[in-house]
């Protein structure tokens, strides 16, 4: 029960908040609502991030106060809502793919106040899907997004917001939701965690460097740069970030198989004979009569991940690529997705905590139980494995393990964290893309969509 003084405050503070601006003010053309006014200068933002992926769309709401602390929306910590198809469904129908987005967007005004909604930032990624699409029929699509957003929500949003994520941005996004969930940003880059993602079809690396190290950094062979600025809780980040495409753990089978030349595989379990199928195309499968071997895997591996390409630079990963120079921003290792999802498979990962300490060599000791197991008995094994897994458990084993250890040179008792979600207050946190995208928007934006709105 308020007191009958608190009463009264709380009175006149409601009547001060509603009454129009003009009303306080001298200036007769000031029309902007008090209430308006408040939240755009001294209390929280919005971030709205699409996540078009080749499956389905999500959107993602999220909520900041005004220390870039997330604020709950109702009693999550954020909205989200997802749809199916993905839009590279509707390659053929532009306007039909951005017109699936319409419910997303309904519900994301539903949670934005109104008021807030044109300075509030709207981001869309859009993934794997529509890459692989051909022509200009993304292109289309994009538009066709870029239309509705422009036309049907009073979300702040740029032409040059809605475009198809690129890895890079992917993996410096997935460094910033790590690092921002575990309360790094804003301390020096010693203390923040080296992140590696690994999707399906690519793999991405990011890590904090020096400064000496970022004046000396190379770029890429694209001629773009390893290292990037980047400004968050007020501190400057120097972040190296390198996305492998091809080299994810889906697209990695193949790049493994195809390495094989269709002949037998010795990754492929004992008894099974079949085919996989990724991008397009059907690799043949199976597995050599003398059965799977580890260390041939192994060898196997190593080639398809081009461990011996030559290094232009002072110190490579894989496949030619410079390894950011190492340092203290890399003492630390958090790892997710396939990482987590197949450690949990083998007994790695207890998948009833959101995070798990392993040792690379781990994988390589279920990876030898594994690659010794006929397709038939693998269940009785590991019996938590994933059916549309079984015949791939050994590949999938072999392969993490080299990507860690002859990929990016960690040594296999090297402590790192293999992780689902993060604790954030009373929250478990996916650490996903659409998170660090929203940080990123808020912290480079806010200051001059306030003064664009005003």
């Amino acid at each position: 029960m308020l007191s009958q003084n608190s009463h009264f405050v709380f009175t006149m503070l409601t009547i001060f908040l509603v009454l129009p601006h003009s009303i306080f003010s001298n200036n007769v053309n000031a029309q902007i609502p008090l209430r308006r006014h408040l939240l755009s200068h001294e209390s929280e933002h919005s971030a709205v991030i699409f996540d078009a992926g080749s499956t389905g769309s999500r959107v993602h709401v999220f909520r900041f106060d005004e220390k870039l602390g997330l604020l709950p929306i109702g009693n999550n910590i954020e909205f989200f809502m997802a749809t199916e198809p993905g839009l590279s469904s509707y390659a053929k129908d532009p306007m039909a793919a951005a017109n699936s987005l319409e419910p997303l967007l309904d519900g994301a005004e539903r949670v934005v106040p109104q008021e807030l909604q044109s300075e509030t930032p709207l981001e869309l990624g859009a993934t794997a899907g529509l890459r692989m699409l051909k022509g200009d029929a993304a292109q289309k699509i994009l538009q066709a997004v870029r239309d509705l957003v422009k036309n049907q929500s009073t979300f702040y949003s740029k032409d040059q917001w809605v475009t198809i994520l690129d890895g890079t941005q992917e993996g410096s996004y997935m460094w910033v939701a790590m690092n921002y969930l575990l309360e790094n940003l804003g301390n020096n880059y010693k203390s923040t965690t080296a992140t590696i993602d690994l999707g399906g079809g690519s793999v991405q690396m990011a890590y904090a460097i020096s400064k000496e190290q970022f004046e000396k950094a190379p770029k890429n062979e694209d001629g773009e740069p390893y290292v990037h600025q980047k400004h968050f809780m007020s501190k400057d980040y120097n972040l190296y970030v390198h996305s492998y495409l091809n080299y994810g753990q889906l697209a990695g089978r193949a790049e493994i198989f195809k390495a094989s030349r269709n002949e037998s595989n010795p990754c492929a379990l004992e008894g099974y004979d079949g085919y996989y199928s990724y991008g397009g195309v059907d690799y043949k499968v199976q597995a050599p009569k003398t059965g799977s071997s580890w260390k041939r895997c192994r060898w196997l591996t190593r080639q398809a991940l081009n461990i011996k390409a030559k290094c232009y630079n002072k110190n490579c990963t894989f496949n030619g690529v410079w390894n950011g120079g190492g340092g203290d921003g890399q003492k630390t290792i958090h790892a997710s997705s396939f990482f987590y999802d197949i450690g949990a498979q083998v007994g790695i990962v207890d998948t009833k905590f959101p995070s798990a300490l392993a040792k690379p060599i781990q994988y390589l000791n279920a990876a030898k139980v594994a690659c010794h197991t006929n397709v038939a008995d693998i269940k009785s094994v590991f019996p938590k494995t994933q059916d549309r897994n079984i015949p791939y458990l050994c590949i999938d084993l072999i392969y993490e393990y080299t990507l860690l250890v002859d990929g990016f040179g960690l040594s296999p008792h090297k402590e790192i964290t293999v992780i689902h979600d993060v604790q954030y207050k009373n929250y478990l946190v996916g650490a996903a893309w659409p998170l660090g995208c929203a940080i990123d928007l808020v912290s480079s934006t806010s200051n001059k969509i306030i003064v664009a709105s005003s």
